[in-house]
């Protein structure tokens, strides 16, 4: 059993990273501010688990509070999801990114470093590629971020990096996540977005409860099968497999380690719509519009070395992404602060 520490623990990915620990039989400090995120994902984490865990509303750029933290837990782990990711947003705002992303990071490792807390598993991202000049990718890529979100992923990485060069005594998993989508099979916890959505899953799936019109697809003209862009769809549940693959991983000895978490598999925006369409069972109404600059026409990974070095394959197909998705926007159509059920 560990005593872990999960940043950003009440959003969409960090809810689900807790329901696992505590299934696991770990213990959980959840700090998060709420910015994106609401208490009532973990009110659910701990009906599912039906265990509790401690939250902290705070700030991981608070070095006060996170000293506070360090100072009353024994941690064994961090999981770090705390983060700002609109990639838009970061282009009206990179200060705001860079203070929040980086700045957060380099308190948190700080507070790690002064408790002699050396063990870290980062949320980080496929932007880091930019645009790739083939695929699938592979974690020895060139890196070349083209916007301050996915800029702000790679300073963390370079950070986390220098930190270990420095004091090899670190166990650091940088895992660069592809699209991670879907929600847990309960029902009870998945995607709730504050604004209007980033991503094509949690669209798709606001068309689908009536809270969006129609969904636009940027670009019909890319050189793929069906004409629109390719991405690599991860479900949330084998992404967090993934994290909890790369806790046991760390355990073996000190290292740094870079891996790619994605099923290996592009499929289509229309591709995700039809299998979309297919769970919920609705016609749903979508419309061409000109591409987003700096879209790229494919993006996959290659997830071997995951497979080889952490003993963790994606097991999740589309159909079963879409379904999870779809039953949890259909059970809370307003999100966390939904009152029953769409049609």
């Amino acid at each position: 059993m560990s005593n872990v520490l999960v940043t950003g623990g009440a959003g969409y990915i960090g809810s689900h990273m807790c329901v696992e620990l505590l299934q696991n039989g770990d213990d959980v400090v959840v700090i998060d501010n709420l910015s994106n995120s609401s208490t009532a994902s973990l009110e659910a984490v701990q009906r599912i688990t039906q265990r509790e865990l401690e939250f902290v509303d705070g700030d991981v750029t608070d070095a006060d509070v996170l000293g506070l933290l360090f100072a009353d837990h024994r941690f064994d782990a961090v999981v770090h999801f705390a983060g700002l990711k609109s990639v838009g947003e970061s282009v009206d705002d990179p200060i705001k990114y860079y203070h929040n992303n980086v700045n957060g990071t380099l308190c948190l490792v700080e507070a790690m470093s002064a408790a002699e807390v050396k063990t870290i598993v980062f949320s980080s991202s496929a932007t880091v590629y930019g645009i790739p000049s083939k695929v699938p990718i592979t974690e020895d890529f060139p890196t070349g971020a083209i916007n301050p979100y996915g800029r702000t992923k790679l300073v963390i990485e370079r950070l986390l990096e220098d930190v270990y060069e420095a004091d090899p005594s670190w166990r650091i998993s940088i895992l660069r996540y592809f699209n991670p989508v879907g929600a847990h099979p309960s029902g009870e916890i998945g995607e709730d977005p504050n604004d209007a959505p980033n991503n094509l899953m949690p669209y798709v799936s606001q068309v689908a409860v009536g809270r969006l019109p129609y969904l636009k697809v940027f670009g019909d003209n890319y050189p793929t099968r069906d004409g629109t862009g390719v991405r690599d769809y991860i479900h949330v549940v084998d992404l967090i497999d993934g994290h909890m693959k790369a806790l046991e991983f760390l355990e073996d000895a000190p290292k740094l380690a870079v891996h790619n978490l994605g099923t290996g598999t592009g499929y289509s925006v229309l591709e995700v719509l039809d299998a979309f369409q297919s769970a919920c069972g609705k016609t749903l109404r979508h419309e061409i519009v000109g591409r987003r600059p700096g879209d790229a026409a494919e993006s996959y990974a290659d997830p071997s070395k995951a497979v080889s070095e952490l003993g963790w394959q994606a097991k999740f197909d589309l159909a079963r992404m879409c379904e999870d998705a779809w039953r949890w926007q259909s059970l809370h159509p307003n999100g966390y602060s939904s009152e029953g059920s769409a049609d």
